[in-house]
């Protein structure tokens, strides 16, 4: 159960927004359900309609275990006054409604400046993502990301060994927003923009797969998984871009792409956040668990 006295900021205002504004673990969806069971009270009443409430109104909120045990699994690798780096799970996206955005907003509701996100990571792709806490570190960090001066890492488990231990590879790029998928040319054609994506294998295993540290130059929708797959070494457990015989062999639903580490290169002065230069990020990641 959470308890919530109604503060002056949501005086005459809805309920739902009360309560997902103040309650992370809640969505809208959850929100309504709550309302249909009537395990939300007001001043100690069952409520089932989105009413209006007044300052220091008593909300009572009886929320199921497993949606607490669900939305609170936000794990913060690092957080200071400027930044915070989270580990996200899959089968979240970044941005949009319920999302990893949504979250950390609800989590930081008190703060003038809600948390930024400065990159993205497709839905099913696990790992580390950087936050900015206020608009002078957003505006910073999304020019060094610009400026190729924030290194991102990715650890791909693939279908093959590449002959190179590392290679820098230079490819086009074509984003059909229809299907929400891309395709990937090694000559330039119209619509196309360049991409370029680095590899280098970690390890090579006995069962024709290997594991790859990734990283990429221009940040391009579904980049790493069309890229690698483009090359021959697609990313097991990928649906979209990888090989279904493969991923049902391996018994992966979901690609095994994780952004692990970020490492701040500043060339250049980076205002209130000059202290970060050099400072890497890692997710701990046991890499011979990852086949």
């Amino acid at each position: 159960m959470r308890k919530i006295i109604v503060s002056k900021k949501y005086d005459n205002k809805k309920l739902d927004k009360t309560i997902l504004d103040q309650i992370p673990q809640i969505n809208t969806n959850t929100f309504y359900k709550l309302l249909r069971k009537k395990d939300i009270k007001v001043n100690n009443k069952r409520v089932n309609k989105n009413i209006l409430v007044n300052e220091n109104d008593e909300i009572l909120v009886y929320i199921p275990e497993n949606i607490i045990e669900k939305k609170e699994n936000i794990n913060k690798i690092y957080e200071d006054d400027n930044i915070i780096i989270i580990d996200k799970p899959i089968n979240i996206e970044v941005t949009g409604e319920n999302s990893l955005t949504t979250i950390i907003h609800k989590l930081y509701n008190e703060n003038d400046f809600k948390p930024m996100p400065c990159h993205r990571l497709d839905r099913n792709t696990s790992g580390l993502i950087l936050f900015a806490k206020n608009s002078k570190s957003l505006n910073i960090l999304l020019q060094k990301f610009k400026n190729k001066e924030i290194e991102k890492h990715y650890l791909a488990l693939v279908y093959g060994i590449p002959n190179k231990i590392q290679e820098r590879k230079m490819a086009y790029l074509f984003k059909d927003n229809k299907k929400s998928q891309v395709y990937i040319s090694d000559i330039p054609k119209k619509g196309y923009v360049k991409i370029i994506t680095k590899y280098k294998i970690l390890q090579k295993n006995s069962n024709n797969t290997s594991i790859l540290d990734v990283q990429i130059e221009t940040g391009k929708t579904h980049q790493i998984r069309a890229h690698l797959a483009h090359m021959g070494y697609p990313i097991i457990g990928d649906g979209k871009y990888g090989i279904n015989k493969i991923n049902q062999e391996f018994k992966k639903k979901y690609q095994m792409l994780i952004s692990y580490k970020i490492k701040f290169d500043f060339k250049t002065d980076a205002g209130i956040l000059n202290y970060l230069n050099k400072k890497e990020f890692i997710k701990n990641v046991d890499i011979n668990k990852i086949n």
